[in-house]
């Protein structure tokens, strides 16, 4: 797909060309201290931050402080608030651009977000299925007990995409409610549901993995155009991935060609200082080996790893940074522009809604979510979130 070859694009460029872009840059200035937000002190985001923090603090004397959050709303909170420089944050970044989900609220709205860098790494994000059921793609899901977490977001909106790849909506399943997403996997493994959503590696897959019901992954074929047109028409964020680490014997060796999204997904506010965004990028590349081993999954920051033309758009001086390394395109321009053009008419939109608009958390929630899908539709874009 379009997305793989830019990949190799990127990751085929002779290294004469980037050594001799990088020389000609601008030098890294970052500030004495920094604050980060990430995912909690046991997640390999926050390993991940706290990895490239050590770098910072041997080459730049840059001291990074990282604040653990339990939840989306914890970790975005002081970036919206401009106590962070940094959100180390999932896929609710996206959501928060867009304001939608959680994000559809009075205290929120649209949030004016700019990337910074991602890291996509060798895992998935996949509905992990019992491997008692001989479930080989989503469309074998039909009529199966799927998991809903009630108040999680991301995990729901990534089973639907997956049922979506599939031909499936909710309506063609068994829909079965947890109050965790670590219940569902208790679930599973009591015989009481068949699937849930979560990453290849994390630990409840793994202990699926070790029952007597196994577990299984559905593939998802790269060529199947129709299936990834419909899962990106509900979740824009997913990506063809051959997935080689995983529960239930993913490796190198033994690879699943499935669906993932960056995580982390280093964010900051668009009005973050030109030369901290531009040190940030070029520091995390110039030194990429004294960290890419120094926690799970940080081999994702790796430049063939950047998803250059992704759902968010980068910060000015980070698209700099490409340039003058010889990776930016056209294509890669327009499709900035078009982001951009994006968030600036949903802040417009929620600044016009914002006054006069209903008191009621649920009817402010579907009044605005009613004005955003109109203003995009308006201006010929596809709200995605309806």
């Amino acid at each position: 797909m379009r997305q793989l070859a830019r990949h190799l694009a990127i990751a085929t460029l002779p290294l004469s060309l980037l050594t001799a872009a990088a020389q000609a840059s601008n030098e890294v200035e970052l500030p004495r201290t920094m604050a980060w937000t990430a995912y909690g002190t046991n997640s390999s985001g926050y390993a991940q931050a706290v990895a490239i923090g050590g770098m910072l603090q041997n080459h730049y004397d840059t001291s990074v402080r990282i604040l653990p959050g339990d939840n989306d709303v914890s970790r975005m909170t002081p970036l919206k608030q401009g106590r962070v420089d940094l959100c180390a944050c999932g896929i609710a970044s996206y959501y928060g651009a867009e304001g939608v989900l959680m994000f559809a609220h009075p205290d929120w709205g649209p949030q004016p977000l700019r990337v910074i860098t991602t890291s996509t790494a060798s895992f998935g994000l996949s509905l992990a299925v019992a491997g008692d059921l001989e479930v080989e793609t989503p469309a074998d899901l039909e009529g199966k007990r799927v998991a809903y977490i009630r108040g999680d977001d991301a995990l729901n909106k990534g089973t639907e995409a997956y049922l979506a790849f599939g031909g499936l909506t909710w309506d063609d399943v068994e829909r079965v409610d947890y109050p965790g997403y670590g219940r569902s996997f208790d679930g599973i493994i009591a015989g009481n549901v068949d699937a849930s959503f979560t990453t290849t590696v994390t630990p409840p897959a793994q202990q699926l993995a070790s029952s007597p019901r196994g577990i299984s992954w559905p593939k998802l074929d790269p060529n199947d155009t129709e299936g990834w047109e419909r899962m990106q028409a509900i979740a824009p964020y997913f990506r063809p991935h051959e997935v080689t680490s995983g529960a239930g014997g993913i490796s190198a060796d033994n690879p699943v060609p499935s669906a993932s999204y960056p995580y982390p997904i280093v964010v900051a506010n668009q009005d973050l200082d030109d030369k901290v965004a531009y040190g940030l990028i070029k520091a995390l590349q110039d030194n990429y080996d004294d960290y890419k081993d120094s926690a799970p999954g940080a081999v994702g920051y790796a430049l063939e790893y950047q998803d250059l033309q992704w759902v968010i758009p980068f910060h000015d001086a980070v698209v700099e940074y490409y340039e003058e390394i010889g990776v930016w395109t056209d294509e890669m321009q327009t499709h900035q522009e078009s982001l951009i053009e994006r968030q600036a008419l949903l802040l417009d939109t929620w600044n016009a809604f914002i006054d006069g608009a209903p008191d009621d958390e649920d009817e402010f929630r579907e009044a605005w979510m009613t004005a955003r899908a109109d203003a995009l539709r308006d201006a010929d874009l596809d709200p995605v979130f309806e």
